[in-house]
């Protein structure tokens, strides 16, 4: 009767389970139906390739992916355990998400589905690097329903093979990889925004165009003690006032209006399943790898969050490879209260508690009632091990990710992202001819249709390119290339590859011999900035003229065409070995008007500087070539000095130098008009033949390094074969002394094995007879030193007697070692004599004499 009556209530119980199944399976489905025409429009993105799963080969897989281990079925009777308690409990929440359906059909626990694996990439070994892989290499596939979590969780050995998944398969894959480099990492299930679930980002800004918060500087306040007062104003004041908030009011009025029809725009639409978008990311908690507080990963983008991120609205459950964990906090304002301490039982429900405090069990009435068919009177028993149960290890092959699919990254090779006014396009490296890996195009407009700027990065250019900007409303176009370009550059700012357009260059000034740093060349202006040059020159300003001719090619004759030189102006910085007046800080070249002035540098407590105008004679003036120098010829001003004049000799020689330093000048205006012509070429030619360089060790694309390598080891090991031969020939010295006979006697036969046989003999015996002189002498040594060392012992510090046991312990060692070498030698030289004797029995040369007896 008894019997009966537990079989009864049974299938009461059984009943009563199945009606409230299909009580939530109902309102899930109105709740669909009310929200079809949302659900549909996020479930098919546009950018997302039609895929069959099931179309799919799994055969091959592993035996683990397809069956399960005692240990794995024990774990599943323990997770519908927890389960039904957890509905008792919870009766109000969703299910869990415990267990699925891997690609085999088969239950797994989620726990052995994530396979903790460190890759061989350094830069796997940071969470960063492991997380704009995942979301570069795989492709988002949408849940087939945005509010209920996945029916399968396929392993991450096969999301990585298809390169595809949803945001379960994306996090058990990052999480894998991030315990595997040492994290504390866990996946999660919980609920987002629809832009978090849906990877919607044209309402966010794009992380390269984030600007750095900049720390405010507060500035010196200056004295304005001994400032000359300004005349009072007269003005009112408020009337000022009122008409410059008039104007801008007037001026803000429609720049407002856009304003508010921007955020207009850029709201999002209301969700009418706020809150119930189910999502899966990852936590990584504080401590491990020096993360110095917890954060959020999301998947799909990589993205690094703050727990108290708004767009994540709630967590069910976080797992990892070791256990599962049930959020029992309130998520009624998102995860910004929720504590992540996990070891707190009463935040977070623990499913294997081992040594921590025992689950939450139901009463003993509701037991009996709800097990009475299962549990016998070892209930409790049963349950204590299950509380100490151990997750088995993972049933998930080794994740492995070769160098050809690191590299290649995206699927496909290629991957784009749109952002708030901006396109974000990645390529594999290698895949663009002209290097090209990276590329944002910035709008100016929501709709982006009018392109602002567009930034380009290059990877194994040979001309060592970097990166490249292009500004469309200045049509400017700035290339920024890496140390090691043929000509130093850094920076080349341009409008057009044409020869005498206004361009910036800048340099690497430390791998020139001139200290160049900047060029910058307009119609008619050249300046040029220099740093760490021993005559302190830091600017050199160059005007020119208008030329006769015009120039036509790069590489034309400079001295032909060049353009006639107006001014050349120098400014030095101070030099402290020289007194002020005496150290030029400026010096300009009038070319046309045949004048040099000299302007020194202050000196302390002056506000004026000393100065010098030469005023060269004209051709007529001259006697010959020498300059005939008057007191005209210089108008000197010497700040704060009394003394007389400088002596007309010492002005006479000052102007011979500065002419013929203006000759000089003229000259290297000349080279620098010439350099600025040959890099205009070189980089025309580089970019017109674009070269990408390739690592010798990159055995795959460097088709030509790895012809030579093959062609050289073939010929290495032709030739060491050959050479090994004639070292081998062991007859060869014997053989000379009869005079290399095709046809020897049976007597010069057994005269040549003789020798040779009597001259390995010899040599085996001298081999040992050294190890025995160098044994014997090494253990004299070790005698005299224990001798000495008796008789010092009183007299030795600690210190002294530790350095002679150390010495006296190497020693012993090197005298084993010889003992060693000796006995090798010893019983090893019968068999190599046997070996040669039977060696020369087979020699074809003295085989017919001797035979193989």
């Amino acid at each position: 009767g008894g019997r009966m009556e537990v079989l009864e209530e049974k299938e009461e119980e059984e009943q009563r389970e199945e009606e409230e199944l299909k009580a939530l399976e109902i309102s899930d489905n109105l709740q669909d139906m009310e929200t079809k025409v949302s659900v549909e429009q996020v479930c098919v993105p546009r950018d997302v390739p039609d895929f069959d799963w099931s179309s799919t080969d799994m055969s091959q897989l592993p035996s683990s992916y397809k069956t399960n281990s005692l240990k794995e079925k024990k774990l599943l009777h323990i997770a519908d355990h927890f389960l039904q308690q957890y509905a008792h409990l919870c009766p109000d929440r969703k299910p869990l998400f415990l267990h699925r359906v891997n690609e085999c059909g088969v239950e797994k626990f989620v726990s052995t589905t994530v396979r903790p694996t460190l890759l061989p990439y350094a830069e796997l070994y940071h969470w960063d690097g492991c997380a704009s892989f995942v979301s570069d290499h795989l492709t988002m596939e949408p849940l087939e329903s945005p509010i209920t979590p996945p029916s399968s969780l396929y392993s991450p050995t096969t999301i990585l093979k298809y390169q595809r998944g949803n945001c379960f398969d994306f996090s058990v894959l990052l999480c894998s990889m991030l315990i595997g480099a040492g994290y504390d990492a866990y996946c999660v299930h919980g609920y987002a925004t629809r832009e978090i679930c849906t990877l919607d980002e044209t309402l966010e800004l794009c992380p390269l165009l984030r600007k750095p918060q900049e720390v405010p500087k507060e500035g010196m306040k200056k004295s304005n003690k001994y400032r000359v007062k300004p005349p009072r104003d007269l003005q009112s004041k408020f009337e000022l006032q009122q008409e410059a908030k008039k104007k801008a009011e007037t001026e803000a009025a429609p720049k407002n209006k856009e304003r508010e029809e921007e955020k207009e725009v850029e709201k999002p639409e209301h969700d009418p399943l706020h809150g119930l978008r189910v999502h899966a990311w990852v936590l990584v908690l504080s401590g491990k790898k020096d993360v110095p507080e917890t954060f959020f990963i999301n998947p799909f983008t990589g993205n690094s969050h703050s727990t108290m991120d708004e767009r994540f609205l709630g967590i069910e459950s976080v797992w990892n490879h070791k256990n599962y964990w049930v959020n029992m906090q309130d998520c009624r304002n998102g995860c910004k209260d929720l504590i992540f301490d996990l070891s707190d039982t009463i935040r977070w429900e623990i499913m294997l508690s081992g040594s921590s405090k025992p689950l939450q069990l139901l009463s003993d009435a509701e037991e009996e009632k709800e097990f009475a068919d299962k549990e016998t009177d070892d209930t409790q028993e049963k349950e204590e091990e299950d509380m100490s149960f151990d997750m088995p290890p993972s049933w998930v092959a080794p994740i492995q990710i070769y160098p050809r699919e690191f590299e290649t990254r995206c699927s496909e090779g290629r991957k784009v992202i749109l952002y708030k006014k901006a396109k974000l396009e990645k390529w594999a490296p290698y895949l663009n001819g002209n290097g090209l890996v990276k590329r944002l195009t910035v709008y100016a407009d929501l709709d982006c249709t009018e392109v602002v700027e567009v930034r380009e990065w290059f990877k194994n250019r040979e001309d060592m390119l970097d990166m490249r900007e292009v500004n469309k409303q200045t049509q400017l176009t700035t290339d920024y290339f890496s140390p090691g370009h043929l000509l130093s550059l850094k920076a080349y700012t341009y409008t057009s590859l044409e020869p005498e357009t206004e361009y910036t260059m800048e340099f690497y000034n430390e791998a020139r011999v001139d200290g160049l740093q900047k060029r910058v060349e307009t119609a008619n202006e050249m300046t040029e900035y220099f740093a760490g040059r021993d005559d302190f020159l830091h600017v050199r300003y160059m005007e020119f003229g208008k030329r006769g001719k015009k120039i036509h090619l790069a590489g034309t004759r400079t001295d032909i065409n060049s353009r006639p030189i107006v001014q050349i102006k120098e400014c030095f910085h101070r030099n402290p070995e020289k007194p002020a007046d005496e150290d030029v800080a400026e010096r300009i070249f009038l070319i046309r008007e045949d004048m040099i002035q000299l302007t020194y540098h202050l000196k302390d407590k002056y506000i004026t500087a000393s100065k010098k105008d030469f005023f060269k004679a004209a051709e007529g003036d001259r006697k010959g070539n020498e300059i005939v120098m008057t007191p005209e010829m210089c108008i000197t001003y010497q700040a704060g000095s009394s003394e007389k004049e400088e002596k007309l000799l010492h002005l006479y020689e000052l102007l011979l130098e500065l002419t013929a330093e203006e000759k000089q000048l003229k000259q290297q205006v000349q080279q620098s008009e010439a350099e600025a012509l040959k890099i205009l070429k070189i980089r025309e030619n580089e970019e017109t033949n674009v070269k990408l360089t390739v690592s010798i060790y990159n055995t795959e694309r460097n088709e030509k390094r790895r012809q030579q390598y093959e062609a050289m080891k073939n010929t290495t090991e032709d030739e060491l074969w050959g050479r090994g031969e004639q070292d081998l020939d062991y007859l060869e010295p014997f053989l000379i002394q009869v005079g290399h006979r095709e046809k020897m006697t049976k007597g010069q036969a057994l005269r040549v094995r003789d020798d040779c046989l009597t001259d390995l003999k010899h040599r085996l015996i001298n081999k040992a007879n050294i190890i025995q002189a160098r044994l014997e002498k090494a253990a004299e040594e070790l005698q005299k030193k224990d001798q000495w060392f008796q008789q010092n012992q009183n007299r030795l510090s600690a210190e002294e007697k530790d350095d002679f046991l150390a010495r006296r312990s190497e020693t012993t060692f090197h005298i084993q070692i010889l003992a060693l070498r000796l006995n090798r030698e010893k019983q090893t030289a019968p068999q190599k004599y046997l070996a040669l004797e039977e060696k020369l029995r087979r020699d074809p040369r003295l085989a017919e004499h001797f035979g193989h007896t």
